[in-house]
């Protein structure tokens, strides 16, 4: 089972806009964050999204390359304050691979709570648009990859 947890792309300010949508510059990332999940072969059943504006705007750009076939919904769980330990028990009852899309510090913590509670990697910065995948073989995870688009 794999799970696929990405961090929302660059957001405007809130001095621009309250609800904070993808800026520009986010937008062009989370599609190249879609681009590099295809060349990955990244597959989903659904991309789940913690309801707020930017994670959601992220879901959907990625399902509109990725084509879930459940679709985009939004869930409870992902914000950035939420029980990483609920999310982990969560991904570990699900069957087929899922992608969620949330903030910090919730995914970087619900990360380490997949992988035993160590730390990710200093190599991986959880910064906007950055995607991991972790793989489940019996009780334990893993982490396989993460990808970001380059820098602008």
């Amino acid at each position: 089972m794999r799970c696929y947890l990405v961090r929302h792309g660059d957001a405007v300010s809130v001095d621009v806009d309250r609800r904070r949508p993808l800026s520009k510059r986010g937008r062009d990332g989370v599609v190249e964050l879609a681009r590099l999940a295809i060349a990955r072969e990244v597959r989903v059943k659904e991309i789940c999204h913690s309801g707020i504006l930017r994670a959601q705007e992220t879901a959907e750009i990625l399902a509109d390359y990725l084509e879930p076939p459940q679709g985009v919904r939004s869930i409870a769980g992902l914000l950035p304050d939420d029980d990483p330990e609920i999310g982990k028990t969560e991904l570990e009852l699900a069957d087929e691979p899922l992608m969620w899309v949330g903030h910090l510090p919730y995914m970087g913590r619900l990360a380490m709570a997949l992988l035993k509670g160590g730390e990710l990697p200093s190599a991986i910065e959880f910064s906007p648009a950055t995607m991991i995948c972790c793989s489940r073989a019996g009780t334990r995870w893993q982490l396989d990859w993460h990808i970001s688009p380059q820098p602008s």
